[in-house]
């Protein structure tokens, strides 16, 4: 299996943000810019593997700076490092004020997807070549997210022994 470069997984998804996109403070709802988030990650995610891929964990979403009503959202994702079958997406989302041109970084996310075949089992996935500052950066760094990773899942799992699974008290 041949080494891709991370260029290659680049996505980019851009919107303007409307009233109805908004919450209370005017501000893009959180939620829905998860959504764009899992979406546009799942895509630099099958351009890598050219296999469908699941959600295997939203190891962070920092919101930085809030996306007014008015202002675009454009999302960037790409692979910053792969394991045998599992890919960690980096996305940053800048916010743009339309009128001034000013731009922000808004929020930061890493997921981690797994690549599957139609029975849904994991299949490998090639290496990831950075040649960026940036992408050089973030694959540089990954190991210490995915050991972080690995400590997370392992303690939500021993969580999970513990958690009450009948039907709601109250």
């Amino acid at each position: 299996m041949k080494e891709a470069y991370v260029k290659e997984t680049h996505a980019v998804k851009v919107g303007h943000v409307f009233p109805p996109d908004t919450n209370n403070h005017g501000t893009l709802f959180g939620g829905k810019l998860m959504s764009y988030i899992d979406d546009i990650a799942s895509i630099s995610a099958m351009r890598h593997s050219r296999s469908p891929v699941v959600t295997a964990s939203t190891d962070s979403v920092d919101f930085l700076a809030p996306v007014r009503t008015g202002e675009s959202v454009c999302l960037e994702s790409f692979v910053t490092w792969t394991g045998t079958s599992s890919m960690e997406v980096f996305i940053k989302v800048l916010a743009e004020n339309l009128l001034t041109g000013e731009r922000k970084i808004a929020a930061t996310a890493f997921l981690t997807f797994v690549a599957v075949n139609e029975e849904g089992k994991p299949v490998p996935v090639p290496g990831i070549i950075p040649e960026t500052e940036e992408e050089i950066y973030l694959h540089e760094t990954a190991k210490e997210r995915v050991e972080a990773r690995k400590k997370r899942r392992n303690a939500s799992n021993e969580l999970a022994t513990v958690i009450y699974k009948g039907k709601p008290r109250g």
